[in-house]
């Protein structure tokens, strides 16, 4: 599907100050080489935006989308305003996840094959830093609230590693399952939820004493991690089930499950809380959750391999 009109319009009306304008929910999507565009006030797809050849990791700015290109060894930045990829930076072979820090100022890349995160000044993406984790095949770099540190999961690791970012180099890391995967913090910074994927836990990590204070149960194969803005309430996915958790805060307790479409992956939530989007996968789909209720709203048909989604 081409970039219309109809696309256009909705994104200069989210992003031109509109009052009552919904925020868009962006999934790439990596066999189709898109990113499919979601209005989230009427869970509408708007169209798709042609992007590199195997876009994976994504994250939004203002008026600027930041994806990896697995194929091509990229970080592409998106124009969301005019609706198409306006920069291309080589990063290295086989980058995955990529972050936004709070200020909008860095982005951090999970770059495979090197095992390293590279930081770059957002908006053009210039390198600024190539930092060595332990972990290897490194798949996302997320950064703690207030900007300081950045928590990277590997494929192959039983740890997840600690950058501090001002000092660029990885300081510390902690051990939690074999092959942790999402990464989400707390919204004042006091915790971070890690999924393990084979050991099938969500790790609760205290930042401060860099150290796991609780091991939840998930289902099979939790990849993906969502925290709701007002700190209550933490989501999984569960890669093999194919389900959504929702964790309490409070108790470590999970107290909802939620069916969703096939490889559930990764998640993000509106500004307000209330929708979940998760991207599954082998369904070609994006689910959408309600999260006061813990219901399914909505299946919405996107493009092949949807790898997350982002939210701005």
């Amino acid at each position: 599907m081409q970039f219309q009109s109809l696309l256009f319009a909705a994104v200069l009306a989210a992003f031109g100050g509109a009052a009552s304008a919904a925020p868009l929910a962006y999934a790439p999507n990596e066999k189709s080489a898109t990113v499919s565009v979601i209005d989230t006030d009427t869970d509408r797809r708007l169209g798709d935006i042609a992007v590199g050849q195997r876009p994976r990791g994504i994250a939004a700015g203002d008026g600027r989308l930041y994806l990896t290109d697995a194929k091509t060894g990229s970080l592409l930045i998106v124009d969301t305003l005019a609706g198409k990829q306006v920069g291309s930076v080589r990063v290295g072979d086989s980058p995955e996840g990529v972050s936004l820090s709070a200020d909008g100022k860095l982005l951090a890349v999970a770059v495979e094959d090197d095992n390293s995160i590279v930081l770059l000044v957002a908006p053009e993406g210039k390198e600024v830093a190539r930092i060595k984790v332990q972990g290897k095949n490194p798949e996302h770099a997320v950064f703690s609230p207030d900007g300081r540190w950045l928590y990277v999961s590997a494929e192959e690791a039983e740890q997840v590693d600690i950058i501090d970012v001002a000092a660029r180099r990885q300081v510390a890391s902690v051990p939690v399952g074999k092959r942790p995967r999402g990464i989400g913090f707390l919204p004042d910074g006091s915790r971070a939820y890690v999924a393990s994927e084979t050991t099938g836990k969500v790790f609760v990590i205290d930042v401060a004493q860099r150290k796991v204070i609780a091991e939840i149960p998930a289902g099979q194969y939790p990849a993906g991690i969502a925290v709701r803005p007002d700190g209550k309430r933490v989501f999984v996915s569960n890669g093999r089930d194919p389900s959504v958790m929702a964790i309490d805060v409070a108790s470590n307790q999970v107290v909802a499950t939620v069916e969703v479409g096939k490889r559930p992956w990764n998640m993000a939530i509106t500004p307000d809380g209330r929708k979940l989007y998760v991207a599954n996968g082998r369904s070609g789909t994006v689910s959408v959750i309600d999260t006061e209720s813990n219901r399914k709203l909505a299946d919405i048909a996107v493009g092949e391999l949807p790898w997350g989604v982002a939210i701005r």
